[in-house]
């Protein structure tokens, strides 16, 4: 009997189903995103694999070995603050520290004196003082006074407070305090989610540890509902195995790790496509990506160098401190349900405001009245104007062009041809100052990567985009739509272990010490995944040393590897801290004292590596092609007769030019003039700029 790996990926408009068995065959399904009820999607899914496979879905999860689950209803219920009713309990004199948020504003907005702030997820009133007092050194000034812990508790009861976050001023230094008053909340307000500082971000910063584990506490009780209900409704389709939850620093978790760690799960949908990403690249010889991947509703942006992608700590995330590790994911509102509209200066706009699943866009006739991006891809032939999803979704053409026409193109005094590729262009120019922000932006040059398409909308602007940033190569997998949840499934467990470490490098540096904090992480690490049912094999660490020129006030986290830390490799981790101070800020200081502020083990749970996907040869690409379309590709708005390709019945080598457009079931690539595409045995398409030859 075949085993299965199965990714399922929520996004804002669909979710994405990636089964995958042991022989390398992998296939990818659709449904509707049902916000109101994830499992409703979920239904749908499964009930579109059985009837592929014809088998019984009892049977296909009876066989699964790995289901992993990315959900939005942690990002969304933080967007749209539909978070439980959270109090705090703080040091008395801290409890505004996450409203000050230490006198900071975004970037963009620091001298923005009519920037409204950011709305507080812990009203005033709910955030309880309680005397004590922990020093740096970790000594007691002031002892905890527990009945200030236990009036909180009372007060909380009264007004139906749902979840408690508790973070001490120094309890990084001396746990006690903190444990203690954890302790007391538990056994007052059994029924109550429990958010401490100590567990969720063990480190230095304490507005940041405050504000971590306030945003986890307001969506703990939120996701903890929602993969209850997932994994009750697996249960009585027969699942075996235990569903793992994807999260924000690109691995999985288990159900009672994500529960806890609520907040690691704020951006787990894009977290999985660098991952993805790799595995499409390497073959074909890139370790240089820049991953985008375009939705309903938005597009997400990631790069890696050299095969490793940017982790950020300590960042504000919808104006929330975040000290949690999370992938360097840059997002944009401009998805393909981004809606178009003329500003009161009569100039046309696209998004950030997104027609999203419900209503969607005006083509999908599900009562969506405002031109959209998708709408637009239609007026401009790139999409099948009749259906779409192998026939599953209609599409009406008739009614994309009348909302253009009343909506934009009337308005200015244009065509709709012409509205419909400035629609296009505009949403183009949006996702290309993106990747250069997580380009050009942080040092690298964009012509040294190649650009990974993902996401359903993507591949109608790939090219494009490419050729508007000067990438010359570009990587469309078959399974472009569902890559993220494809990533999923490529994925480890990963769990993070952090610990506050201060110690200057001077004379006086008990580097023993920092090596029996690395330790202690360690084996709690391993105690942890062994329970989980990971053999120790299977188990890897990475280590990681957050460090800083003494009298900084930011450090940077230097990657160690396995390193231990002693006399013998302090130097050279010195050296590395030297390099990529240098690297991020031009310069270093080496006769600078350094000290180290925090430490990191990153434990693997390792998964054992997919098959590769077998493509049949092909034979001629002209006998692929299953009509043609009128396209426009210039802002005169005249057409181009198109072949449009089956992606179906295209094969290993087979090569095609530009202009052509290629339909596969679940996602359509544009080809634009100049580009030249090749499908590669891995299941690829290699889309390549000029050069024929090299197609």
């Amino acid at each position: 009997m075949k085993q299965y790996r199965l990714g399922i990926d929520a996004g804002g408009t669909f979710t994405d189903f990636v089964l995958a068995d042991q022989d390398g065959n992998v296939r990818l399904f659709k449904a509707t995103s049902t916000p109101e009820d994830g499992t409703k999607a979920i239904a749908d899914g499964l009930q579109q694999i059985t009837a592929a496979l014809d088998t019984p879905i009892a049977q296909i999860l009876a066989n699964t070995e790995l289901c992993v689950h990315g959900t939005t209803v942690g990002l969304n219920a933080l967007i749209q603050h539909k978070g439980v009713r959270t109090g705090l309990i703080c040091t008395a004199g801290h409890e505004d520290s996450i409203e000050i948020r230490l006198g900071h504003k975004e970037e963009g907005h620091r001298y923005d004196a009519q920037y409204p702030p950011a709305k507080m997820l812990v009203e005033r009133y709910l955030r309880r003082p309680v005397r004590e007092r922990v020093l740096g050194d970790g000594s007691i000034k002031t002892p905890l006074n527990e009945e200030d812990v236990r009036a909180a508790c009372t007060f909380f009861k009264a007004e139906g407070v749902e979840a408690v976050a508790i973070s001490f001023l120094w309890s990084v230094a001396n746990e006690q305090h903190e444990r203690r008053a954890a302790e007391i909340v538990r056994e007052m307000l059994p029924d109550v989610y429990v958010s401490v500082g100590l567990e969720v971000y063990p480190q230095m910063r304490e507005y940041t540890r405050t504000s971590t584990a306030v945003t986890n506490a307001y969506l703990g009780p939120v996701l903890a509902r929602y993969v209850t209900k997932i994994d009750q409704f697996f249960k009585d389709h027969g699942t075996k195995t235990p569903v793992r939850y994807y999260q924000s620093n690109g691995g999985m978790a288990s159900r009672d790790a994500m529960v806890s760690r609520a907040v690691n799960a704020i951006n787990s949908g894009p977290a999985s496509a660098p991952q993805a990403g790799l595995y499409v690249s390497r073959p074909l010889g890139f370790d240089n990506i820049i991953t985008v991947d375009m939705g309903g509703t938005s597009f997400d942006m990631t790069l890696t160098k050299n095969g490793v992608t940017n982790v950020s700590k300590d960042i504000d995330f919808l104006r929330y401190r975040i000290g949690t590790p999370m992938i360097q994911v840059e997002t944009l509102g401009a998805g393909g349900g981004s809606i178009a509209w003329i500003d009161s200066m009569g100039l046309l706009n696209v998004g950030p405001q997104s027609a999203g699943a419900s209503p969607g866009p005006v083509c999908y006739m599900r009562g969506g009245t405002e031109p959209t991006v998708t709408d637009a891809n239609v007026a401009l032939g790139y999409l099948n104007p009749v259906s779409l999803l192998g026939g599953r979704l209609q599409v009406d053409s008739a009614s994309a062009r009348l909302a253009i026409l009343e909506r934009i193109a009337k308005p200015l005094g244009i065509s709709v041809e012409k509205a419909a590729y400035g629609i296009y262009s505009i949403v183009n120019n949006n996702m290309v100052n993106g990747i250069r922000r997580v380009s050009i932006e942080r040092g690298y040059d964009p012509r040294d990567f190649a650009l990974i398409g993902a996401g359903g909308a993507t591949g109608l602007h790939i090219t494009a985009l490419a050729g508007e940033i000067g990438i010359t190569t570009v990587l469309v997998p078959k399974l472009a739509s569902g890559l993220c949840a494809f990533g999923q499934i490529l994925s480890d467990i990963k769990y993070n272990y952090m610990a506050a470490c201060p110690m200057r490098l001077d004379e006086r540096v008990d580097l023993a010490r920092v090596e029996q904090r690395f330790a202690e992480l360690e084996k709690n690490a391993v105690s942890a995944l062994e329970q989980d049912g990971i053999p120790r094999e299977r188990i890897a660490m990475r280590r990681s040393m957050d460090m800083r020129y003494v009298g900084q006030v930011h450090e940077c986290a230097v990657d160690i590897g396995e390193l231990p830390v002693n006399n013998s490799t302090i130097a050279a981790i010195r050296t590395a801290f030297d390099t990529l101070h240098e690297q991020l800020f031009t310069y270093s200081e080496p006769q600078s004292m350094v000290e180290i502020v925090n430490i990191e083990s990153t434990v693997y749970g390792r998964n054992p590596p997919l098959a590769p996907p077998a493509i049949a040869p092909g034979r001629q690409a002209k006998n692929a092609i299953k009509t043609h379309r009128d396209m426009i590709f210039s802002s005169d708005g005249m057409a181009v007769n198109v072949p449009v390709y089956d992606g179906e019945l295209l094969g290993t080598g087979d090569t095609l030019h530009g202009p052509a457009v290629i339909e596969e079931v679940t996602t359509t690539i544009v080809i634009n003039p100049g580009w030249h595409a090749r499908l590669d045995a891995s299941g690829t398409y290699v889309i390549t700029w000029g050069d024929k030859k090299s197609a």
